[in-house]
């Protein structure tokens, strides 16, 4: 029977997963490298580690990135600082005594089977303390949360002439801040979130940004309809339906509103695919940084000279002083047994995105190794809320599919785990009997409260912070009171209500024209 829990690394995941085992009465064990919790939100100078650059804002709104039985505080800003998203995560391990279960400076080696796993599902977990004092601990189940931002991916062999570039070139994870790039031409590689933001920061004090990038991106800002964040306004469980429905429809609607603030055609950024294809950029300053020439966007870079960067269109950038490799990370756990290590297109083998399906026994659960559009924080607790279940044989883990892939679809996947717990709302249910609520379930936001309304880990606040959301979402902004308008919040629903129905006419419409078109032809 499980009940003494190894948890590595004391990040968002790894704290929510001690939370959960304490809330299904095990034993957790916290094993942390460093010497503070955080995880990659703790803005760090120690070389070697995963770090985040100074100017890093989180990209999902406080609602959405919050634990769920944990609102975030009134007046914090909606997208926080990163020093903001650390203090949270304090406020959350001091509230639910978390810090004793944890071992700072405590770095996990090696990670074994026992002997006798077959029939206990038991794991040797050895460790190494920070003046180099190894052990080894038996704990009945282990739940992993370093995370996939560990090893830089710096694919210089694709780069010819690298080797002769006389400028300086570093991968963005040894980013910190613009210091030392004052006047300085800069080529960015990248056009992910951590290309973008970086190419935007630099090009603050550099002479100029030229960001490379293969095949575009759409780009979203973090501000919504009526100013509020994005997120929140459009990652509710109707959008989301509807959008599931209406595939085509939702895609030319969001470019349509996406072009409509910047022609990504005009700024050379529009990609081949299609906004729901794959994760977009979230960056609020780009388009400003581009209409006034402090960024120019460039194709895929063909080749290095000692000072010169050649593009695949025939362009040239001349005098170039410094590039930065945006080009994300390979994931690594070491510590993992190599049969365990074995990856499929890059990608762990894990049923639900968290056990390794050739176990003998579920006793190992991968939490927060997942991406989607949206915040991990909340798909994680869930996650390790599920695992814990499957770990007390309460919650069954056996299946013959597993998942190779990082990106989810958040709510679809964050509800297949809700309902396996037994704490998925139940809105026909809600609808009789209260119908409010229900409503604020299925037009508001899609915050993790929901998923603490009934079932296993049924929290007394839930039903408190769902209707009190809105109010902590304009707290921040309450710094000169203006006199309000009534209906500004019901307009904002209406009218994104209305572009779905008014899209889905017109696409029913066009199809029916095209119907008869070719059936007179």
């Amino acid at each position: 029977m499980v009940q003494k829990v190894a948890v590595i690394g004391a990040g968002p995941c790894g704290l929510s997963s001690i939370k959960a085992c304490l809330d299904e009465g095990l034993e957790p064990t916290c094993f942390e490298s460093s010497d503070d919790i955080g995880g990659l939100w703790r803005y760090k100078l120690v070389p070697g580690r995963t770090n985040i650059y100074q100017c890093v804002i989180i990209n999902s709104s406080k609602e959405m990135m919050a634990f769920s039985d944990f609102p975030p505080p009134a007046e914090l800003p909606n997208n926080m600082h990163h020093t903001e998203v650390l203090l949270y995560l304090r406020l959350y391990a001091q509230t639910f005594n978390l810090l004793q279960h944890i071992h700072l400076q405590t770095k996990v080696v090696g990670l074994r089977r026992r002997p006798d796993f077959d029939v206990t599902g038991q794991w040797d977990v050895e460790t190494e303390t920070a003046d180099g004092r190894r052990q080894t601990h038996v704990f009945d189940a282990v739940m992993v949360c370093t995370g996939h931002y560990t090893q830089p991916h710096l694919p210089l062999s694709h780069f010819s002439g690298i080797e002769s570039f006389k400028g300086r070139y570093f991968h963005s994870w040894e980013y910190r801040n613009a210091k030392g790039l004052e006047g300085k031409r800069v080529v960015v590689i990248g056009f992910g979130n951590c290309g973008c933001d970086i190419a935007v920061d630099i090009s603050r004090v550099a002479e100029r940004v030229y960001l490379s990038t293969r095949s575009g991106a759409w780009v979203v800002g973090r501000v919504g309809p009526g100013g509020l964040p994005f997120d929140a306004a459009w990652n509710s469980r109707l959008v989301v339906t509807l959008a599931s429905l209406f595939p085509t429809w939702s895609n030319w609607m969001l470019e349509r509103k996406l072009n409509e603030f910047f022609d990504h055609k005009l700024y050379g950024l529009k990609p081949k695919h299609n906004f729901w294809a794959q994760i977009p950029v979230i960056n609020d300053d780009l388009p400003g940084r581009i209409i006034s020439g402090r960024i120019q966007v460039k194709p895929n870079v063909k080749e290095f000279r000692e000072t010169s960067v050649v593009f695949t269109d025939g362009s040239v950038i001349d005098k170039v002083d410094a590039v930065v490799f945006a080009t994300g990370y390979n994931y690594s756990f070491p510590f993992l047994p190599p049969d365990l290590q074995a990856k499929s297109d890059y990608r762990l083998r894990l049923y639900k995105h968290v056990i390794p399906p050739t176990l003998a026994h579920p006793t190992l659960a991968v939490v927060g190794f997942i991406h989607g559009l949206g915040a991990i924080n909340s798909m994680a607790e869930m996650q390790a809320r599920w695992a814990t279940r499957v770990f007390k044989e309460v919650t069954p883990a056996k299946s013959h599919s597993c998942s190779y892939r990082l990106i989810v679809d958040v709510i679809p996947y964050t509800d297949s785990l809700a309902e396996q717990v037994g704490s998925k709302p139940n809105i026909l249910q809600l609808l009789f009997t209260e119908p409010t609520l229900a409503l604020q379930v299925v037009l508001g936001p899609r915050t993790s409260y929901q998923y603490r309304l009934s079932g296993p880990g049924k929290w007394a606040g839930a039903r408190q912070a769902i209707f009190t959301q809105k109010q902590r979402i304009t707290r921040p902004f309450r710094t000169r009171v203006v006199s309000e308008e009534p209906g500004n919040e019901a307009s904002s629903i209406l009218s994104i209500l209305l572009a779905f129905i008014a899209g889905a006419a017109l696409l029913c419409f066009g199809e029916k024209v095209k119907h008869l078109t070719v059936k007179s032809e």
